[in-house]
Order: C-alpha cells, then sequence, then structure tokens
C-alpha cells in the first residue's frame, strides 16, 4: 500500500530539461508535416524513424492487456484483425494520413485492410484515457504564456527495475515536435507522440495557442466511440476538431466559437489563449456543446487559469488534487515576476513576437502527479 510519507509535494524549478535516462535523448526532433503533399506521404519521413517505438508502444500495451487477462488477448485479436476496417470510417485527410504512417512505420498490415486496428488504436486511445494540467498566465505587462503537462501513461504497468510507468517509459522517446507547413510556410505547430496524427497542443504564430484536457465525465469517450461504431457519425473525433481548428482558424474568436459548438465523440477541456491580453478561456465541454467557458480575469483568478481534469466549479477527486497545489504554486510565482521565470524554462517551440503579445508553447514543471520514492509494494 501506498503511504503519504512516499509522496512529495512542492513547487520546483530548474527540473527542464529533465535528466533523461535510459539512453533517451535530451533533443527533441523536429518533423515537417507537408500539407501540400498527399495524405499517404506527409508521415513517410516520421513513419521511417520512429516505426520501431511506434512497435514497442502497442507491444507494451498489449502484454498489460494480457498481465491483466489472458482472455484479453480475444481483444488483441481483435484490434489485429477485425477493427482495421473502421479507418474507412475515419474523416479525410485523416483516414489517408493514417494509410500512410502505416506502410512508411512498416507496422503490420492486415490482409484486407490498408491499415491495422492496431495503428487504429494508437490514434484514439488517448481520446480515453490522459491526465493532464493546463495554465495560460498573464504577466503584469499583458504577455500570455501557455503551458502544459501530458501525464499518459500512468497506472499503466509499473517496472520495478525503472521504477516508472511501463507506457510512460515507452511514450519518453516519442516526443516530436510537427511543423505544419502550406507552400512552404509554417501554419500551425504541435507537440506530439510520433505516429499520433491528432493534436493535443499547438498554437498557430501570432493568433492563438491550444491545449486538450481530458474531461472525466460518465457521458463520457467510449460512448461516442461506441457511438461511432455503430454508425452515428455526426460528431467529431477530439484530435480531429483540434488540428481542424489550428489549420482553418484565422483567430481566437474562431478558434473559441469551433471549439465552443462543435460537437464531438468525448467530452473534453479546451484551453485557448489568443493573441491579446485577455485573451484567454477555459471551455468546459460536454459531448454536444459547451457547458462552461471560463474566461481570464472572472471569477476568483485574476491573471491565470489552471485546468487539470475536473471542473473548475466543482471539487477534484481527494486522492487526484493537483488544482489545489498547481494553484499554490502560481500564487508564490505571482504576476509580477519576470518572464521566462524558472517555471517555464524549456520552451517546445520557437516564441513569435506580435503585437501586445508573445506565444510560447512551453513546459511549465506544475506536475503534482504523486512520485513514489521507493517502489510500490503489495499493488
Amino acid at each position: 500500500m501506498f503511504s503519504s510519507s512516499q509522496f512529495i509535494e512542492e513547487c520546483v524549478s530548474g527540473k527542464y530539461p529533465p535528466k533523461i535516462g535510459y539512453n533517451i535523448s535530451n533533443e527533441v526532433p523536429t518533423y515537417v508535416i507537408d500539407l501540400d503533399l498527399p495524405a499517404t506521404e506527409r508521415w513517410n519521413q516520421l513513419g521511417k524513424d520512429k516505426g520501431k517505438e511506434m512497435e514497442n508502444l502497442l507491444m507494451t500495451f498489449k502484454s498489460l492487456l494480457l498481465d491483466f487477462s489472458n482472455s484479453s488477448q480475444v481483444v488483441i485479436d481483435l484490434i489485429d484483425n477485425d477493427l482495421g476496417f473502421l479507418v474507412s470510417s475515419m474523416p479525410q485527410p485523416f483516414q489517408d494520413e493514417m494509410r500512410g504512417l502505416s506502410k512508411s512505420s512498416e507496422l503490420p498490415l492486415g490482409m484486407f485492410y490498408f491499415l491495422t486496428g492496431e495503428v487504429l488504436l494508437y490514434n484514439i486511445f488517448y481520446e480515453a484515457f490522459t491526465v493532464c494540467t493546463s495554465i495560460v498566465a498573464q504577466d503584469a505587462n499583458g504577455q500570455l504564456f501557455h503551458g502544459r503537462n501530458l501525464d499518459f501513461g500512468l497506472f499503466l504497468g509499473w517496472d520495478t527495475k525503472l521504477h516508472a510507468w511501463k507506457v510512460t517509459t515507452a511514450l519518453k522517446p516519442m516526443i516530436v515536435n510537427l511543423d505544419f507547413q502550406k507552400a512552404g510556410k509554417t501554419i500551425f505547430k504541435t507537440v506530439n507522440f510520433a505516429g499520433y496524427i491528432g493534436a493535443l497542443t499547438g498554437f498557430k504564430p501570432g493568433v492563438f495557442s491550444l491545449t486538450m484536457n481530458e474531461r472525466f465525465n460518465i457521458d463520457g469517450g467510449y460512448i461516442g466511440i461506441f457511438k461511432w461504431l455503430f454508425g452515428d457519425r455526426k460528431s467529431k473525433w477530439m484530435s480531429f476538431l483540434t488540428r481542424s481548428t489550428l489549420e482553418n482558424a484565422g483567430s481566437y474568436a474562431e478558434a473559441k466559437q469551433a471549439l465552443a459548438d462543435t460537437p464531438m465523440l468525448a467530452p473534453a477541456y479546451f484551453i485557448l489563449g489568443g493573441n491579446s491580453s485577455g485573451q484567454a478561456c477555459i471551455i468546459t465541454r460536454a459531448r454536444d456543446k459547451a457547458v462552461d467557458v471560463w474566461n481570464v480575469g472572472e471569477r476568483n483568478h485574476t491573471w491565470y487559469l489552471l485546468q487539470t481534469n475536473y471542473d473548475n466549479w466543482k471539487k477534484p477527486l481527494f486522492i487526484d488534487d493537483r488544482r489545489t497545489p498547481g494553484n499554490k504554486c502560481m500564487q508564490k510565482l505571482t504576476q509580477q515576476v519576470k518572464y521566462p521565470s524558472p517555471l517555464l524554462p524549456y520552451c517546445l517551440s520557437n516564441t513569435r513576437s506580435v503585437p501586445r503579445q508573445r506565444l510560447r508553447a512551453c513546459q511549465f514543471h506544475i506536475d503534482y502527479t504523486p512520485t513514489p520514492q521507493t517502489p510500490p509494494q503489495n499493488c
């Protein structure tokens, strides 16, 4: 069992870039995704470079299913042999991009389909389980800074040798920066796991920044996915909506409307920052529409917004309260801090100057997921 002495909660700085172990390089590679190319060819280089890591992640995920129950082999066989046909139900250009990615990464192909259920699973399982914290902060000069962490893989297999979650370890070498271009010019940028063609974190230079957090809700993503499986195709996949918004929205207001009003398969939180002081909000989404929009300067905070995976007007789950320590650290930081502060040292994309603001896509180190100080026992 865990005890409270096994966990540490404190405001820390200077932790990014982290000390990367396990033969993983500190350097995060950048890939250009040329939107002028046919969709089947856009991910060729990334697929060639990262195919082995993608396969390792899928094998790790499958082994965890088998560890859970021997009957899980039935689920694995379903994914490998019977789920690939659903690729044809995916919207374009994402359908063809997944086909091309499967080919370039040399992941196994189904007998009758260009793409197996494995790659489809890879591109939809983020809809079902991610744990994350996003923050938009406005300094005393009106500049906006947008950051997040993405704690995917928690509770998915504990490695007693590395003292880490197995899926999290498999994901570490797969972090990439993506530069989506048309006519040789950047349209938007994202920070992704290699092979994931949607968008969880991104920004459109000089226009807006965007992150997505999962919303734990009884009317959740599984319901939307099952509706899709049974032929209801009216709603959009969350990660495809965010990517389409990054590509097509021409302003903060347009992005805000698209993210608030478009029906989706899964509930979510969208954290949005604009290109002028006061342009920041958290959009709390049900599957059909927004149930709440919290703008910076409203309610109990005046200069920042912080979102985990629980509705901001409700108390978080007591065993997963990242909101309280996050707020304490932001209040300790204060709005008067000179940016970039020690809490914002690891920028994942370049800064671009725009009137009255600079957009940054950075990692905040306000991560309060409990970290065992000793390997957990009897769990």
